[in-house]
């Protein structure tokens, strides 16, 4: 039987490899079926030459934020659209109740069956989610957002004891639309912990797919450190709100919950956006403390390519903040040291006429928080990584092999037969310009505004279909939901 696509002359990159292989694939049924150096084209029923790219596994972009500030379904297709273009195949996005999102509080039997709807037909990428148990309830809802659902990952944001998605909040429980005996702390954190650890013990066969991913900031510190800022008035832009949201913060936040999964022996903890040094070496000092916790350490694209210098100033506003130089390039040290296990967007769309405020544009502490970035994902990885000596086995393995791992995406993550034929030729020579106006996304700009990176997506397949060529978007959405493990 004829391969339905052959794809010729590409430099093959592999996670777990030391090489980079000129082979030609071929796919058959939307899976890789052949890697060869030489397959001859009478065996395909359409030839694409790879013209010697690099052939990327599809990008994984493990932490997203899809419908956070736009409507679910409108925001699904221009983001996905935006993915496709950095070369991500699969994203799996944080959502939660209470405001924000599907601006709801309530049981996940009714959130997962709406956002559901919302998503079928609208993703140009494959997709998943997932979920922040916020109310007592939704503890017991685990197992059933894990086995009707294929939602294996849960997640805790520390700093919303007090804190909402921008500062301070009036009402915690108004915020996260949660009963007036309901409580969001650590407490509330350990029950979450226990019951991943119970889900573990009933499904032996999933259990190492099942995970509790941590946003560690405490509200307390960020409370005491806004207001000294504030008040101080001596900072301005991302650096006031990185000073407000200090590093300790994030130190101390991971320490308390590393003690939370050894008190319940939660064995998968994922510390998401390490921001600063100060979190890396808690992170790393938490990990020698309980070698039996399989903690994971993620940063985000973000993170790598910004400073507190930066001139995108609020355009750049995210928890936990942008950082000091110092501390970026202590993450790119982390990074090559392989302290770090997965790379990330972290990507929100928050359109311009939400982000800042109109009146006093430059005011960091009227800004939201969140911005996009999935469509530089790889391209800034490759750009900055390049120049630090990064080979680009081990820039697959933080990109697309790790995370999918992780979270269960077994078809996922590799250029190998029998996997989704997901895969991205770049051209690693080119150079190009950020611009917001070149982008899918509808977020109408970017904090990475006029920022060269080498290292461009030519092209994006999806399950053997090209959804990305040439700086278009191709063919309808084909974007499948992911049940994880699966």
């Amino acid at each position: 039987m004829k391969l339905d696509t052959l794809i010729k002359n590409v430099r093959v990159v592999r996670p777990n490899k030391t090489s980079v292989d000129l082979l030609d694939i071929g796919i058959k049924d939307g899976k890789f079926s052949r890697l060869a150096p030489e397959i001859r084209v009478e065996e395909a029923k359409v030839v694409i030459d790879g013209k010697n790219r690099l052939g990327f596994p599809g990008l994984v972009d493990a932490h997203m934020h899809i419908g956070i500030y736009q409507p679910l379904a409108q925001d699904a297709v221009s983001e996905s659209k935006a993915a496709a273009m950095g070369g991500v195949t699969s994203g799996l996005t944080y959502t939660r109740t209470g405001q924000y999102y599907l601006n709801r509080g309530g049981s996940y039997r009714e959130f997962m069956a709406e956002a559901m709807k919302l998503s079928a037909g609208n993703y140009w990428i494959d997709y998943g989610y997932h979920i922040a148990p916020i109310e007592s309830s939704h503890i017991e809802e685990m197992d059933e957002l894990l086995m009707e659902h294929g939602v294996s990952s849960f997640k805790i944001f520390m700093f919303y004891g007090g804190y909402g998605l921008h500062g301070k909040s009036a009402s915690q429980n108004d915020f996260l639309m949660i009963g007036p005996e309901d409580r969001y702390d650590i407490a509330h954190f350990e029950f979450i912990m226990r019951k991943a650890r119970q889900l573990m013990e009933a499904h032996p066969e999933l259990a190492e797919h099942i995970s509790v991913s941590l946003h560690c900031e405490l509200a307390e510190i960020l409370t005491a450190y806004t207001k000294l800022v504030e008040r101080e008035g001596k900072l301005t832009g991302l650096r006031a709100y990185s000073a407000a949201r200090p590093p300790h913060s994030e130190g101390l936040a991971i320490w308390i919950a590393a003690y939370l999964a050894y008190e319940t022996n939660c064995v998968n903890i994922n510390l998401l956006h390490l921001s600063s040094k100060k979190a890396i070496d808690a992170a790393l000092m938490m990990r020698d403390v309980f070698p039996h916790i399989n903690f994971r350490r993620e940063v985000t694209v973000g993170h790598l390519l910004l400073d507190v210098d930066s001139e995108c100033a609020v355009h750049a506003k995210v928890n936990p903040p942008i950082r000091p130089r110092e501390d970026v390039e202590a993450l790119w040290q982390a990074v090559l040291n392989r302290d770090i296990d997965w790379i990330v967007s972290d990507h929100a769309c928050c359109s311009a006429e939400q982000k800042w405020d109109k009146q006093d544009p430059g005011n960091i502490w009227l800004a939201k928080s969140g911005f996009g970035g999935t469509e530089y994902l790889l391209s800034g990885v490759v750009s900055e990584g390049s120049k630090r000596g990064m080979s680009y086995n081990h820039m697959a393995e933080l990109l697309c092999w790790n995370p999918a791992q992780r979270y269960g995406l077994k078809n996922k993550g590799d250029i190998a037969v029998g996997l989704d034929a997901d895969l991205v030729l770049l051209d690693p020579h080119e150079s190009f310009v950020v611009r917001a106006a070149e982008s899918e996304s509808k977020q109408g700009y970017t904090p990475f505004e006029g920022q060269e990176l080498t290292g461009r997506v030519k092209s994006t397949f999806l399950r053997g279909s090209r959804i990305y060529d040439q700086g278009k978007i191709v063919g309808p959405a084909r974007g499948q939901y992911l049940r994880r493990p699966g």
